[in-house]
Parts: structure tokens; sequence; C-alpha cells
């Protein structure tokens, strides 16, 4: 028999109740160990990647020189960029002016046929002074995790500078180290509202899916072909 939304919660409610405090020290001893415990092996993968990206986010102004840019998407309004995402366009752009970078990789979705990100992505950047040879697009970056493996096996790209908000950055610098590309990160700053606040709890979770990606390296949903698109960009 299929247990409805409202009847199931009235079930589970009525276990935690029943669930009793220990009542001896050595209990209550044993019961703490085992929260620290779970509570250590939810926070590692978050550890592991701090330690392993911290050092290597940077500022626009002060990143070291890449090759290529390397932009993730972060959504569409109405077909055209997020203000999370043009917020990270910006900073690309700025980067190319400065002689920082001499190509843009721009990743994202574009699994329907009426949502394109990469393409809004080139569009934004050429409206702010990307040439259109420079930008190249990455239309199977479904997350970040492609978006890397995709940079590196597609496109041969091996040095790169990432470009994604602070909560978004250090993750996507874990795993395109682990996917082969030398990187360095800038943690474009956005404003704090709830996008914001959203993506930081996002990444607590994000970071054990993280983790074991990097141990495993699986391949991304869709390899193909290697692509030129960076090479010619980059000549």
């Amino acid at each position: 028999m299929q247990v409805r939304g409202p009847e199931l919660v009235r079930r589970l409610w009525s276990g935690v109740r029943r669930i009793r405090p220990p009542r001896t020290r050595r209990g209550r001893r044993r019961a703490f160990q085992v929260v620290v415990a779970l509570t250590v092996l939810a926070l590692a993968p978050a550890t592991w990647m701090n330690a392993t990206a911290g050092p290597r986010v940077r500022g626009v102004a002060d990143v070291p020189a890449a090759p290529v840019a390397i932009v993730f998407g972060a959504g569409l309004w109405n077909g055209v960029p997020s203000p999370y995402l043009a917020h990270r366009l910006d900073a690309a752009a700025e980067l190319y002016e400065r002689g920082t970078v001499r190509a843009v990789l721009v990743t994202g979705d574009n699994s329907r046929h009426d949502y394109d990100e990469p393409d809004a992505m080139r569009a934004y950047l050429l409206r702010h002074g990307v040439p259109a040879r420079k930008i190249v697009g990455d239309y199977a970056g479904f997350d970040t995790w492609d978006s890397c493996s995709r940079a590196r096996r597609i496109f041969g790209v091996n040095r790169a500078v990432l470009v994604s908000q602070g909560f978004h950055i250090r993750r996507a610098l874990a795993l395109c180290e682990a996917a082969g590309v030398d990187s360095y990160g800038v943690g474009v700053a956005s404003k704090h509202d709830a996008t914001w606040a959203y993506g930081g709890v996002r990444e607590l979770f994000a970071a054990s899916k993280a983790a074991a990606e990097a141990l495993l390296r699986p391949d991304p949903h869709f390899l193909g072909p290697h692509e030129k698109g960076v090479a010619e960009a980059l000549g």
C-alpha cells in the first residue's frame, strides 16, 4: 500500500519521538563521539576542497596569466545572462582586455533548443569588446565536472583562469585540477542576496559529489571528437 506524504511524515515523526537519549554517562559519551565522527565525515569534502583550491583564488588584477579563461554558466533570464553570470562575463572581458588571457571558453547548458547558455554568453562578451574569433563555446558543460573534463579532453586546455562566484570557485578549481587543467581562479564578488546564500549552502552538499568526481574521474555526459576551437582562438 502506498503511503501518502502527510502519513509518511506522521510516521517518521512518531519514530523520532520514540528515540530516547542515552541514560548513562557511557551512552552519552558514545552518542557524542558518533555525532562528532559524522560531522567530521560530512565536512571532510569541503575541507579538502578549500585546502586544495584556497591558495589559487585571486582577483582580476593579480591572477597569473594563462592562455584561456573558462567561464562557467550560471543561468539565463529570458534568454540573457542572469546577473550572476553577467558578473562572471564582465570579469572575463576585463581579463581579456588586460591581456591576462588570450581566449575565452564559455561553458554551459544547451540541452534544449530553447535554452542556450554558451551563445548567450558569447553575445554578451561580443557586446563588451571581446572579438568573436577569441570566444569558444562548449555546449555540453552540464555541470562543473563536465566543464572541466571537457575543457581538457575535448578542447585541449591544460592551463586556464577560471571565472565564477566566490562560493563556487574553489569547487571549480579542485575539479579542474583533478581533470588535468592547471588553473587559478577569479572569485567574482556578488551581492549577498538569497541566490548567494543558496549558492553557499549548495556548495556544502556539492563538495561530496566533487570529491567523488575528483577521485573517480568519470567521463562527462558527452565526449565526442576533439575540437580545435581553442587552438584556433590562440593561433
